[in-house]
């Protein structure tokens, strides 16, 4: 089945999602990031790297609390599906961490590599690991899923894993059809029937509590993506907040999930059971 195009120019659908061109920070914060997430994960040697599929990138990193039965929060990172790691965000644990939370970050492996669907299948794959295996290494509690960007569409995708309890999505991509029409279908090479199944907007509601936030300071497409899917929401009945963070872009809106008192951290903290 063939794609249809938006005939807007291909210059500007290409804006309208690059948000490292809004944001040309965004290295700067993820060399740093990645210098401090380093530090945390020493910490924590012994529950890195814990595979879940026989991929590089399939591993899980686990920070377990003291109490096995705490709430845990699985984030997935993003970058449109093709780029970072799960080892750069290590830091994005430490606002619910000081709460007493466990935390674990899936990799996954990345388009082209992969395709969409074999990425939401991975993801999949280190829940399962989760539920089945976790409290081997010291995480028994309810699983809470969330993620950013690329992320927030695979946390969404994700809420309807029978072991997830809750879910958080930032700034993400719930309807892909756009995609299609811009540079990044080079490396996504997405199909119809792919953004048939895998557009969270275009699939029943799951009935489990999520919540959906973006930095009132993102691209106007993306702003729209989550009006669009807490709509999408309400008239199915499915609960869960819209929550616009003020004076946030794309970027610094993780900040107050790294923020023991942040918005995010506290919009994590409302979802455990």
């Amino acid at each position: 089945m063939p794609i249809n195009v938006s005939p807007v120019p291909q210059a500007l659908r290409d804006a309208a999602y690059n948000n490292g061109q809004a944001v040309p920070s965004w290295s700067d914060t993820f060399t740093r990031w990645t210098a401090e997430s380093a530090v945390i994960r020493e910490r924590f040697t012994a529950t890195m790297d814990v595979p879940f599929g026989p991929g590089e990138r399939q591993k899980v990193d686990l920070y377990p609390a003291r109490e096995a039965g705490a709430p845990c929060l699985v984030y997935f990172h993003g970058g449109y599906w093709m780029r970072n790691r799960r080892e750069m965000f290590a830091v994005l644990g430490e606002g619910v961490m000081a709460h007493g939370w466990s935390v674990a970050m899936p990799g996954y492996t990345l388009a082209p590599e992969a395709s969409l669907a074999s990425i939401v299948a991975e993801c999949s794959a280190a829940l399962d690991l989760l539920a089945a295996d976790g409290a081997r290494h010291g995480i028994a509690g309810p699983l809470i899923v969330a993620g950013w960007s690329a992320g927030g569409h695979l946390a969404a995708m994700a809420l309807s894993h029978e072991a997830v309890t809750a879910g958080l999505a930032i700034s993400g991509i719930f309807e892909l059809a756009p995609l299609a029409g811009t540079y990044l279908n080079e490396n996504l090479r997405l199909t119809a029937e792919e953004i048939a199944d895998l557009s969270p907007l275009r699939r029943p509601s799951v009935m489990k509590p999520l919540g959906i936030t973006y930095g009132d300071r993102e691209l106007p497409a993306l702003v729209a993506n989550s009006h669009a899917f807490h709509a999408s929401r309400q008239r199915a009945g499915a609960p869960g907040p819209l929550v616009p963070v003020a004076g946030a872009d794309h970027f610094s809106i993780l900040d107050t999930m790294r923020d023991p008192e942040g918005i995010l951290t506290r919009m994590l903290l409302d979802l455990a059971p």
